[in-house]
């Protein structure tokens, strides 16, 4: 029979229609402005206490709190506020109670009644356009970066004079060079020839020190500027390494100037996680231990991380630095203690060898680096009025994580012991594999970007897209009367779904996606208009109305599929080449044109089916 399904595409359509209305309908509800609280550490832990504590002093300060709450098994804590406009208030107020062993954040608290979680249903991601996020410049320590590489070269100089029997006197680096003692002007010129012969890196020039000739070592000023480079470029792919962890959908990480780095995350709903991940500059330094007698102008002493035990003097020449770390792997010794097994770059892998092949018996210590912000509150009058403004500073703090005797030659592949907890080793192999920091990074600014403009993009975007539903229905019921009616069902349909496949696929929404939204409802309306201007076509050449329906749709079928799929491949060419809100109207774009495929030929023969299939009619109001 002509016009007419069979009873299971009715019930898929249905099925269909009713799982776009699920996973669209967590879009009704709009997210709570919200502070967030975790530790600066992975091993730091939120109790009740901690919330009391700071909501209190948000009562103090007038800020009214909705609700707090625990959240990944105490890692994190969850304040919610009723005024969104006090939520940089409330982050200062929390920032100043609680000190530098805590990371707080702005965020944004889901509303979604739990029965929608359960079935995975969660809204739309939002660009920074409409929802704001969270905008970072990282600096980069340059200084820091020559200085680490200097140390190494520094290592590996040491190690080619003691290599070919050459005696020198180590002495302490001056205005960024290495400078190197010796008994007479002889061993210098040999040591002299001994360098030039192996390393082209080096400016080298003589010298006398209280009467001792000096050699001195400085990078040539190409290598200062490889350096730079490197160290730029290296935590520019370690910082979008570690955004793609968080898994953070479409993030903006870009260089900007010589030495700083932009980072912006829209949407993102672990902003304090981000912050701290982002912020650990997870540096490790690979030391041997002093021996007994060595003196006291190449050894430093440095404290064990996890306390209780002696500190230990080590040699200040380093083996490797953690951005010759290729991999790392979070694991458990034999004894169940955390670990992390590493492997190195085969340059590492080289100097790890040579360092470790005439040392068995030695100790080599693991230092952990790490940057610590320092907020102190200083009194400034800001519009005639006194207030306490936070300054953060950071502060470097290099603690032994693990201290161990070298049994055999080590080469690429060895294990970091010592860790305090399976979190923190999960954390550094984390850190570690995204790519280690060439050079330390700080804060240079944070900004959360709120969401006023873009709750004026929301609406004004709604309002657009209500506006061209409301002329494309009334076109549609002038020009094609009833069955202008089912398109637009049709239509509204194809909206529900296209939100539901966006929130369903994590895809962001931007304030370009909503203009591929409101090209959709063009598009989609197109294919009704081939389908009805083809029935009327065939009812005008005689045909009967049951077939007049069966053939519109038939025959205007490969018209339809093939204008919408060189569309289609026009949006995957946009996403694949184009960035940030080019992208973002090549999704709702893309999307939608399945979407309408569906709407505007099944369910809208489904209900033309549904209504005229099988009826014995004269005359067809279209």
């Amino acid at each position: 029979m002509l016009n007419k399904y069979p009873l299971w595409k009715y019930l898929l359509i249905l099925a269909v229609l009713l799982v776009g209305i699920v996973y669209s309908a967590p879009n009704l509800f709009p997210d709570d402005p919200a502070i967030q609280i975790s530790g600066a550490s992975a091993a730091r832990q939120i109790g009740q206490g901690d919330l009391e504590h700071v909501g209190k002093a948000l009562a103090e300060a007038g800020i009214a709190v909705k609700a707090s709450s625990l959240t990944d098994e105490g890692k994190t804590g969850l304040l919610r506020l009723v005024d969104q406009g006090r939520q940089l208030e409330a982050k200062d107020v929390a920032r100043k109670v609680l000190g530098d062993d805590y990371v707080v954040a702005l965020n944004l608290a889901p509303t979604t009644p739990g029965w929608l979680r359960a079935l995975g249903a969660n809204p739309m991601k939002l660009g920074l356009d409409l929802s704001g996020g969270v905008h970072f410049l990282l600096e980069v320590d340059m200084d820091k970066a020559l200085d680490a590489r200097l140390k190494v070269y520094e290592g590996e100089v040491k190690s080619l004079l003691r290599k070919e029997r050459q005696r020198y006197r180590s002495l302490p680096q001056q205005d960024g060079a290495i400078q190197l003692g010796f008994a007479d002007s002889g061993q210098l010129e040999q040591a002299q020839a001994s360098i030039r012969k192996n390393f082209s890196d080096f400016d080298l020039s003589a010298g006398e020190r209280n009467g001792q000739p000096v050699l001195r070592l400085t990078l040539t000023a190409a290598k200062l500027a490889e350096i730079r480079e490197y160290s730029i470029r290296q935590n520019l792919t370690t910082v979008r390494n570690r955004v793609n962890e968080l898994g953070v959908s479409e993030p903006l990480v870009q260089r900007q100037g010589a030495n700083r780095i932009v980072v912006e995350l829209p949407g993102v709903q672990d902003t304090a996680e981000a912050k701290r991940i982002l912020g650990k500059t997870a540096s490790l330094e690979f030391r041997m231990a002093a021996e007994s007698d060595a003196s006291r102008a190449i050894t430093e002493t440095f404290e064990f991380r996890e306390g209780g035990r002696p500190p230990v003097a080590l040699e200040r020449s380093l083996i490797i630095t953690g951005d010759q770390v290729t991999d790392a792997q979070a694991s458990y010794d034999e004894n169940g203690r955390p670990q992390v097994n590493i492997r190195l770059d085969g340059h590492g892998g080289e100097l790890m060898n040579r360092a470790t092949r005439n040392s068995v018996g030695r100790a080599m210590a693991v230092l952990f680096i790490e940057q610590k912000p320092v907020t102190r509150y200083v009194k400034q009058t800001i519009d005639g009025v006194e207030k306490e403004v936070a300054v953060e500073t950071f502060r470097e703090e290099k603690k032994i994580i693990s201290l161990a005797t070298i049994q055999s030659p080590l080469g690429s592949q060895f294990r970091i012991t010592g860790l305090n907890g399976q979190g923190e080793s999960s954390e550094l192999a984390l850190l570690l594999r995204a790519g280690g920091l060439a050079a330390p990074m700080y804060f240079a600014e944070e900004r959360t970007l709120g969401p006023s403009l873009g709750a004026e993009n929301i609406q004004l975007g709604i309002q657009a897209s209500l506006w061209g539903f409301l002329f494309v229905t009334l076109f549609m019921l002038l020009i094609y009367k009833f069955f202008g009616l089912l398109a637009a069902v049709a239509l509204a349909f194809n909206m529900v779904l296209l939100v539901a496949l966006m929130s369903l696929l994590g895809a962001t929404l931007t304030l370009p996606g909503i203009a591929g939204i409101v090209l959709t409802m063009g598009m989609a309306v197109d294919a009704n208009v081939l389908i009805f201007s083809r029935i009327r076509e065939e009812i005008a050449n005689g045909l009967s109305v049951q077939r007049a329906i069966h053939e519109g749709f038939d025959r205007a079928f490969s018209a339809i599929l093939d204008g919408n799929l060189t569309t289609l491949l026009v949006g995957g060419i946009l996403f694949a080449m184009g960035t940030g809100p080019v992208k973002g109207f090549a999704v709702t774009m893309s999307l939608g044109i399945v979407t309408s495929l569906f709407t505007a030929i099944i369910v809208t023969r489904g209900m033309v089916n549904l209504i005229y299939g099988g009826r014995d009619l004269k005359k067809l109001w279209i």
